[in-house]
């Protein structure tokens, strides 16, 4: 590690670095939804395409190695985040024209790519910067600013489109919350620029040292089709990749329809929320509810062990979907049992998503190749919830939002029934 790389502290850095990460993929996966529905945009349409355009997420892992083949990690991640930065400023000025949805579409695209992008550059300069030992020590760091985009984005942002909307109307303050994301973005790219240690880069693409540029691509070409292969090799890996993309299917479902389910007026059956509202139920007590969740939830693994709680977990998980079926049915006005139920969804959430997490890193990774292979995991793991929500819109239109919350009930037992007997490859951690 070079002296460069030492004069900044991590503090400088990796809060912003995991906060920037965190911006995008939250913006385009949540608050895009409010936005489009706020704009007049149908739930179907919605929820198609801002799923689809999440792909680059599941993807990411083809390209990772072409990375390292071009300037530093460095170069990347602020190349990335500016890029992010221009477009949302671009959408922001695009949701006015009279094509707006098919244009802001596919520049978010473009931002997913750059977002996805960034985050193996990022985590690159995390893993080559910090030692063994200090990566451990910031890793809670890390995923805590990661949370707080999260928490920024869909409470605070959306509560301040609500007050926006209030003074502007709707285009011109979805205008103005996309103009600010996009000078969030720039200014941590510019920041970056200066802050984040530069990380190793790779030479020789000009003159007589091309010919070991190509080399080195070919090799890494080799190495990635080798990782994959080895992947599949894997023991019990076809019922593991059943396993991890049910585990989520109905919360695939789901994802994209709540907000749209509470932004919508109550002869629609909706819940008639405003964007203040629902920014207030997601940033504050969801936002702890799904903290608490979490911390509980590696209390109760570490206790009993993962084999004995994995069942109890996914039980938890898909329990906030009863409740969204009958705030559907009943359509309550107490905005604290709305509260309530958008609590129970981010308390289970936490709970029981750890439990998926711990079971790709202790059952599916573990072996030769266990960095690349929990990637591939985590990549099937977004197809997961990508596909069932590219088509959410289309039963949520048809079905209406009560019966749809009810076909979710139903989506929940496959999840459950595979959790009950799947196979563990390696001894259980406790």
């Amino acid at each position: 590690m070079n002296q460069e790389q030492r004069k900044v502290s991590p503090v400088a850095w990796v809060p912003t670095l995991y906060f920037a990460m965190g911006m995008p993929f939250v913006v385009l996966n949540m608050v895009c939804t409010l936005m489009y529905k706020g704009l007049g945009v149908s739930d179907k349409q919605i929820a198609f395409w801002t799923s689809l355009i999440m792909l680059p997420w599941t993807l990411k892992p083809l390209w990772s190695p072409f990375l390292e083949m071009y300037k530093t990690k460095k170069f990347f991640v602020v190349l990335t985040q500016v890029l992010s930065g221009l477009l949302f400023a671009c959408v922001a000025f695009a949701l006015q024209l009279p094509s707006f949805f098919a244009i802001t579409i596919g520049m978010l695209a473009v931002i997913a790519l750059s977002g996805a992008t960034h985050d193996i550059a990022a985590d690159g300069v995390y893993m080559s910067t910090l030692s063994t030992e200090e990566q451990a020590r910031w890793i809670g760091w890390q995923g805590a600013f990661y949370n707080i985009a999260k928490i920024a984005a869909t409470g605070g942002l959306v509560y301040l489109a609500g007050t926006f909307i209030d003074s502007f109307g709707v285009t011109k303050a979805w205008m103005i919350i996309m103009f600010i994301i996009g000078i969030v973005m720039l200014a941590l790219g510019c920041y970056h620029f200066f802050i984040l240690p530069g990380g190793k880069s790779r030479q020789g693409y000009e003159g007589t040292e091309v010919r070991g540029y190509e080399n080195s691509l070919r090799a890494q070409l080799k190495e990635l089709w080798a990782v994959f292969a080895e992947f599949f090799r894997k023991k019990h890996i076809i019922y593991y990749i059943c396993f991890i993309i049910l585990y989520r299917f109905a919360e695939g479902f789901v994802m994209k329809i709540v907000p749209l389910f509470l932004k919508a007026p109550r002869t629609e059956q909706g819940l008639g929320l405003s964007e203040q509202e629902i920014g207030l139920c997601y940033g504050t007590f969801g936002a702890a509810a799904f903290v608490i969740g979490s911390i509980l939830a590696g209390y109760y693994i570490a206790h009993r062990g993962l084999q004995k709680s994995l069942f109890s977990l996914a039980l938890v998980f898909n329990i906030p979907f009863v409740a969204y079926t009958l705030l559907a049915i009943y359509q309550p006005d107490s905005l604290w049992l709305i509260g309530g139920g958008i609590v129970l969804e981010y308390f289970g959430y936490g709970f029981g998503f750890v439990g998926l997490t711990l079971f790709m890193m202790q059952q599916v990774a573990p072996g030769k190749h266990q960095m690349a292979h929990y990637a591939f995991a985590s990549g099937i793991m977004n197809l997961g919830v990508m596909l069932p929500g590219m088509i959410s819109g289309v039963f949520s239109d048809w079905l209406g939002y009560r019966m749809f919350f009810i076909m979710v009930l139903f989506c929940t037992i496959p999840a459950l029934l595979i959790t009950w007997f799947v196979p563990f490859t390696y001894p259980d951690k406790k």
